[in-house]
């Protein structure tokens, strides 16, 4: 690096000379400082000629504003000798990320470049600022009297010494306290968004005690770059502030010696208004930007090119939510992880166990129906453990569900541990079932609490269901189940007799709505093998109540720009979407929330009264659940099912969720 430096620098020597020539300039007035006030004082004051010592401080300030034109002319050349600097740096990069294949390396080194000619810039600035005006102050002084540089020279020496001795250590301890700080970022980078799933594998006493480690490792680093930076202001006291002390405590001496008063205020002129300025931005600027400096270009230079941290993550499914369709399409139905859903599954199988399966978060709903007229006929919980967990997938099978609403929600939360089990008899007589859960259990890892332990549900056909519980308890793990992106450890679920994934029958609208940038037409169909004729379109979009967005937008062949678009609106399109499609099983996935009331309303009961039609709604607010024909509270071992009333009687937890709550449609019950 240093050969490299060199020769950068012995390429460039017109530059350096040009840098050098406006440096004297602006150093002028470092020296015309100290000694024109001296002069003033000697010639003019102090010897009765006031004109001699105002035309010595009308110099002083003609040389401050040369100056000062010799500073805005040394800007331009340090940027002349910077830029060529940045370029190599980012040519270098630029074809060493190429040839590594790795974009997010290339992204964040051509980050850090940006880093190196900033502080390298700084670094230039300070350094030739020090240098410049300690030769001018240093001359300044012994033009006035040669017995002052006894006096402020040796201390000056001795603290730009040890500055420079404690260059090298707290390089070195920066760059340990960097890396130590960056760890435990990408650590937390990977943590944070999946805590719950840290919960539901039982991992928390594991994380706490690696975050710990980690956190140990900074603070040390910290307090190692912390004692080494107390040299530092030794240094400034030694070099800036101990020859003021000396030159105070020597005047008597001096004045014995024929050093004048002018003299003696020059000096201190110079120690104070120059050198110790000088000496703080030395201390300060190269202590911190060139350890900062030397930090970046060993990254830059060395032989690993993946040198950048990564905190900041991607979405848990690896997509840009209006941007990018965060679900798989006719021509690649197969879903791929995003990088925040990979490194967490990593971490968390290093947690748990090899075998342990950790998914996206995902936001899907849980359901328990019952025919709105049919009572309860049996509730008990089943306590019982899986003897087996057959493997789990990932992410959705080519049999995925509609698409666009199938597929997980960014940044959704895995729920917490908890077991229930619920029960309809259904008489040997009856249909077959909209939904039909039978020795259901699921959970997040071998070792984790299960999630759903031996459920069994039927929903008959025609039903509405609103599902209701704190948050985590399991009421996006039971949709996802139901939807077919999760799999089951033990037990089946069948969708009007077919067994999951039954993509013609269910249709799931997650809380985050996906849009894309076709026309609305092309939005609303996309659940549909060909286009949808327009007069059932419009009669859609009028029972759902997307007719105001359909007609501000321009009609159902405007074009959509989804960034355009608030989140309500976007979810009005969604559901429109869904209420087109053919399947019968509609999971809202608090897929209202973004509306009004009154539009929250008008859509369940457009859901609510499709021909053939069952919906399950996670509830948003408490009119949600109160308009339909049961609600299912989901509370673990004590989980119940029955109408508004009902529950306010047998039901704890709905007692507390609404407790305090009138009934109005506006109140919005705990997520």
């Amino acid at each position: 690096m240093r050969r490299a430096a060199a020769r950068f620098l012995r390429d460039r020597w017109r530059v350096l000379v040009r840098l050098g020539a406006w440096s004297v300039l602006e150093a002028g007035q470092t020296f015309l400082v100290g000694y024109a006030l001296a002069r003033a004082l000697d010639a003019g004051f102090l010897a009765g000629s006031v004109r001699t010592g105002l035309g010595w401080l009308g110099a002083a300030g003609l040389a401050v504003c040369a100056g000062a034109y010799g500073t805005g002319r040394v800007y331009g050349v340090v940027a002349e000798l910077v830029e060529p600097a940045r370029d190599r740096l980012v040519t270098a990069v630029v074809g060493r990320g190429v040839r590594e294949a790795d974009p997010g390396a290339l992204s964040g080194l051509t980050q850090q470049v940006e880093l190196a000619r900033d502080t390298l810039a700084g670094v230039v600035m300070v350094s030739r600022s020090f240098l410049f005006t300690a030769a001018g102050a240093l001359i300044g002084l012994f033009s006035l009297a040669p017995l002052l540089l006894p006096v402020v020279l040796p201390p000056l020496l001795a603290g730009v010494a040890l500055f420079a001795v404690t260059l090298r250590p707290l390089a070195r301890r920066q760059e340990a306290f960097l890396t130590a700080d960056e760890a435990l970022a990408r650590e937390l980078g990977t943590l944070c968004p999946g805590l719950r799933d840290v919960t539901a594998c039982g991992a928390e006493e594991r994380v706490a005690a690696d975050l710990g480690r980690r956190i140990d490792a900074e603070l040390a680093t910290a307090r190692a770059l912390a004692r080494w930076s107390l040299t530092r202001t030794a240094a400034l006291a030694v070099g800036g502030e101990l020859p003021v002390v000396l030159l105070l405590v020597t005047t008597p001496w001096l004045l014995r010696h024929g050093v004048s008063a002018g003299a003696l205020v020059g000096a201190l002129a110079y120690v104070t208004q120059s050198l110790l300025p000088a000496l703080q931005n030395l201390v300060h600027g190269l202590g911190t930007s060139g350890s900062r400096l030397t930090v970046v270009l060993r990254r830059l230079t060395g032989p690993t090119p993946h040198t950048l941290t990564r905190a900041r993550t991607q979405p848990a499914d690896g997509h840009d939510q209006d941007t990018q369709p965060p679900h798989p399409t006719p021509q690649n139905p197969t879903h791929h992880p995003g990088t925040g859903s990979s490194r967490l599954t990593a971490l968390l199988r290093r947690l748990t166990g090899p075998t342990s399966h950790t998914l996206p978060r995902t936001q899907t709903l849980p359901a328990d129906g019952h025919d709105r007229e049919s009572p309860i006929r049996s509730l008990h919980t089943n306590r019982s453990r899986p003897t087996a967990a057959p493997r789990r997938r990932t992410g959705p099978t080519p049999h995925t569900l509609p698409r666009a609403q199938t597929q997980p929600a960014e940044g959704r939360k895995q729920p917490q541990p908890s077991r229930a089990r619920h029960t309809t008899a259904a008489p040997a007589t009856a249909p077959v079932p909209a939904l039909a859960l039978t020795s259901l259990s699921f959970a997040y890892g071998p070792a984790c609490e299960p999630v759903l332990d031996g459920l069994d549900l039927s929903l008959p056909t025609g039903a509405h269901l609103a599902v209701v519980g704190p948050s985590g308890i399991g009421k996006s793990t039971l949709t996802g189940l139901i939807a077919g992106l999760l799999t089951p450890d033990q037990g089946t679920i069948r969708v009007h007799g077919n067994p999951v994934p039954a993509p013609q029958a269910t249709v799931l609208i997650p809380q985050e709505a996906y849009v894309h940038g076709g026309t609305l037409a092309e939005n609303l169909a996309l659940f549909r093998a060909g286009p949808v004729p327009e007069a059932e379109l419009l009669a859609a979009a009028d029972a759902v109540g997307l007719t105001p967005l359909l007609r501000a937008l321009g009609g159902p062949g405007a074009r959509v720009e989804p960034a355009a678009l608030s989140a309500g609106e976007r979810q009005l399109i969604a559901l429109t979407r869904a209420y087109l499609s053919a399947a019968p099983l509609a999971l809202l996935d608090e897929a209202t929330c973004h509306l009004d009331p009154a539009a929250e309303a008008r859509a369940e009961r457009a859901f609510a009264g499709r021909p053939g039609g069952t919906l399950l709604v996670v509830a948003h607010r408490l009119g949600s659940a109160r308009r339909a024909g049961r609600i299912l509270v989901m509370d673990g071992a004590r989980t119940a099912c029955g109408t508004h009333d009902d529950l306010l009687r047998t039901s704890s937890l709905y007692r507390q969720l609404t407790a305090g709550r009138p009934p109005s449609p506006t109140t919005t019950l705990p997520r």
